[in-house]
C-alpha cells in the first residue's frame, strides 16, 4: 500500500505574496529632514524581486543541482513545480553529489503532502520542450503545458568551443530555440523568465533582440539576488569545482528578464513581488 499523504499544512513562506508592496511610488515622508540618514538609506534600498507567486505552476529548465527548485519549495512555498535538468540521473549525481539530497526532499514532499505537485525530470532538452515522441521533450508533464512561469536560470551550452564568437552564436541558438519551445506551454498570461550574468560575453548574446524575433518582449528586468533564495548555490554547467577554487556564480552580477508575448494584453507583471523590505515596486517595463 502507498503511503498516505499528509494533510495540507500552512507552512509560512519566507517571501509572502503581499499585493500592498506593489506600489508605483514611494510614500511621502513627513518631516523628511528629521529622518536620520541611516533610516533614509534603509527606506530607499530596494529589496529582492521575486518573479513568481506561490500559487503559480512553474517549469524550471536546466536545474543544475536542484538547489533553486528546493528553495522555491522550502522557502517560497511553491507547491506546483516541474523541475528539469539536461543530464541523466547518473550524470547529475556525478557532477553535483549534493543534488541527491535536494531531489530526495522534493520527491518525498510530492509523495507525502496532498497539496504538493512536484515532478523531477531528467535529460530534458530546453530546445525540445513538449516535443511529442521525444524523451528530451520531458514527457506528458511538460507537453500538457499550462505553466504560469517557464524559468531558465543561467542558460549556457557549456564549453563547446574556445572561440568567443562561435560560443556566442551557440548560446544565441539555445535561447532562440528555448523561447520557441516554451511559448506554446504558457497559460494566456504566462511569462518566460531568464536570468543571465551581466557583462561580456553574456551581453553579446543580445537577449532582448533574440526574444523580439520570436514574438516576445521584455515586460521587466531587474537585478538577480541569489540571497533571496536560501540554500541556492550556482551550479556550473561542467559540474562542481573540485580543486578548491573560489569561483562562486551567486556572487556575480546577474539580471533577470521577464518575457511576455508581444501580441497579447497580459497581466503577467501582477505576480512579481518584492521579498519584504521597504523598497517600492513598479509595474513599468524599465530596468531596475
Amino acid at each position: 500500500m502507498g503511503k498516505a499523504k499528509k494533510q495540507k499544512h500552512n507552512r509560512l513562506s519566507n517571501a509572502p505574496y503581499d499585493k500592498s508592496r506593489l506600489q508605483t511610488s514611494t510614500p511621502h515622508l513627513k518631516n523628511e529632514a528629521k529622518v536620520p540618514q541611516q533610516s533614509q538609506k534603509r527606506n530607499t534600498q530596494q529589496s529582492p524581486i521575486i518573479p513568481f507567486a506561490p500559487s503559480d505552476r512553474i517549469l524550471l529548465i536546466g536545474e543544475g543541482d536542484f538547489s533553486y527548485a528546493h528553495s522555491l519549495y522550502t522557502h517560497h512555498d511553491c507547491r506546483s513545480l516541474v523541475a528539469t535538468c539536461f543530464d541523466s540521473a547518473a550524470q547529475l549525481t556525478e557532477k553535483y553529489p549534493q543534488a541527491a539530497a535536494f531531489i530526495q526532499e522534493l520527491e518525498n514532499a510530492a509523495r507525502e503532502e496532498e497539496d504538493v505537485d512536484i515532478v523531477i525530470s531528467y535529460h530534458v532538452d530546453a530546445t525540445k520542450l513538449g516535443k511529442p515522441g521525444s524523451l528530451a521533450g520531458g514527457g506528458k508533464e511538460i507537453k500538457k503545458g499550462g505553466f504560469d512561469r517557464v524559468m531558465f536560470n543561467f542558460p549556457h551550452v557549456g564549453g563547446v568551443t574556445k572561440d568567443v564568437n562561435r560560443q556566442v552564436r551557440h548560446n544565441q541558438e539555445l535561447l532562440v530555440n528555448f523561447f520557441k519551445a516554451s511559448i506554446p506551454l504558457l497559460t494566456p498570461t504566462g511569462t518566460i523568465v531568464v536570468t543571465v550574468f551581466e557583462g561580456e560575453p553574456y551581453s553579446l548574446w543580445n537577449i532582448r533582440d533574440l526574444a523580439r524575433h520570436v514574438g516576445l518582449k521584455v515586460g521587466r528586468s531587474f537585478k538577480f539576488q541569489a540571497d533571496a533564495y536560501p540554500g541556492y548555490k550556482h551550479a556550473r554547467t561542467l559540474g562542481n569545482i573540485t580543486d578548491g577554487g573560489g569561483w562562486k556564480g551567486e556572487d556575480r552580477d546577474a539580471r533577470t528578464y521577464i518575457f511576455e508575448r508581444k501580441d497579447e494584453g497580459t497581466t503577467s507583471l501582477q505576480p512579481v513581488r518584492r521579498k519584504r523590505g521597504n523598497g517600492a515596486s513598479s509595474d513599468s517595463d524599465e530596468d531596475e
